[in-house]
């Protein structure tokens, strides 16, 4: 099994536990981030508040709403981007090499280099799964009172007919946002928000590059106090805690455009709440909203984001760890080499 592989998987099986443990904070968020009038009085509540006003308003399972989707595109996300990391680092290691050769460099992948290599991964990421992720937005943002509006003109006909359903809509499952994205724009529709999502690959490769400067340097320490302990998980835990934080508040407005494009579009009514594209998100942003639009829920994302983020690296080193040793064990012509 090849070492893209290992990672690829360990990506993925990482990916997907920590989307388990902080999808409700996801959730939320991305409701915080798509709520578009300032009078709300959403707005002025807290993330714990909000989850509890969700819970009671609307059942448990809204806070899970677009898991099963989400979870196949963390799998898909993580495995893919892992995968294509290694594949563009194991090249750009090549590369280091053959440059110390030449004499020039000492054979080490510099930061520039490794900001290159998670930017390339995280691009073939996002053309991939983007289509998953759109759904999962859509699914997020539903909820009932959303519907309660929608067959309100009738009432004066058919009221006894016409509440039931206001009070108790049908399942919002996979299919019907599919169905919807599909209706309101075709096969593109599946791929808004892209344009910010690409921007934002700069999200991952400052988190690895913040990661994996922090992890060297821990190591090199390590080496000169003469400490063969290696790194432990919760160390790992640690700094990929610190990498996600320093990469989300850089990045964080992108990711309320991306959110707005892909929630559902409302083209009646008031025109604020339609975008036509990235650049008419965010001029009506700043218009209507000014700056503090694009950090709408920032805080929950920190916790939810840097919280995924450290579960992820711990667990995907760890599994990376286990895969690596299983195949040594199993393979008796490394153990006869392998020195007393």
């Amino acid at each position: 099994m090849s070492d893209a592989l290992i990672n690829g998987l360990a990506g993925a099986g990482g990916g997907i536990i920590a989307q388990l443990i902080t999808y409700p904070l996801q959730t939320v968020n991305t409701r915080q981030q798509t709520e578009r009038d300032l009078k709300e009085q959403k707005r002025k509540l807290g993330t714990i508040a909000q989850m509890s006003q969700v819970v009671k308003q609307e059942g448990w399972g809204r806070l899970y709403g677009g898991l099963t989707p989400s979870l196949v595109g963390t799998a898909a996300s993580q495995g893919v981007y892992y995968y294509f990391y290694q594949i563009f680092r194991n090249k750009a290691e090549a590369t280091a090499l053959e440059h110390k050769k030449k004499g020039v460099g000492d054979g080490s992948v510099g930061i520039f280099s490794s900001l290159v290599v998670a930017a390339l991964a995280g691009c073939v990421n996002v053309l991939f799964t983007n289509p998953i992720w759109v759904v999962v937005t859509r699914m997020q943002t539903h909820s009932k009172s959303s519907k309660k509006s929608e067959p309100s003109h009738s009432k004066l006909i058919s009221p006894d007919e016409v509440i039931p359903a206001a009070i108790e809509p049908p399942p919002f499952g996979t299919s019907h946002a599919i169905q919807e994205v599909y209706g309101e724009a075709g096969l593109w529709g599946f791929w808004k928000g892209v344009i910010p999502t690409l921007i934002m690959v700069s999200n991952p490769s400052m988190q690895f590059m913040l990661y994996e400067t922090m992890l060297m340097k821990l190591k090199k320490r390590r080496v000169s106090n003469k400490k063969d302990n290696g790194v432990t998980a919760l160390e790992v835990f640690l700094l990929g805690a610190l990498a996600k934080l320093g990469a989300t508040v850089l990045t964080y407005p992108l990711l309320v455009v991306k959110a707005r494009l892909q929630a559902k579009q409302v083209t009646t009514g008031d025109k604020r709440h339609h975008y036509k594209g990235t650049l008419d998100a965010i001029l009506k942003m700043l218009r209507y909203e000014g700056f503090y639009g694009f950090y709408k829920g920032m805080s929950t994302k920190i916790v939810q984001s840097v919280l995924a983020a450290a579960v992820l690296f711990m667990i995907k080193e760890e599994l990376v760890k286990g895969a690596r040793s299983v195949l040594t064990k199993k393979s008796p012509v490394t153990a006869r080499l392998k020195p007393p």
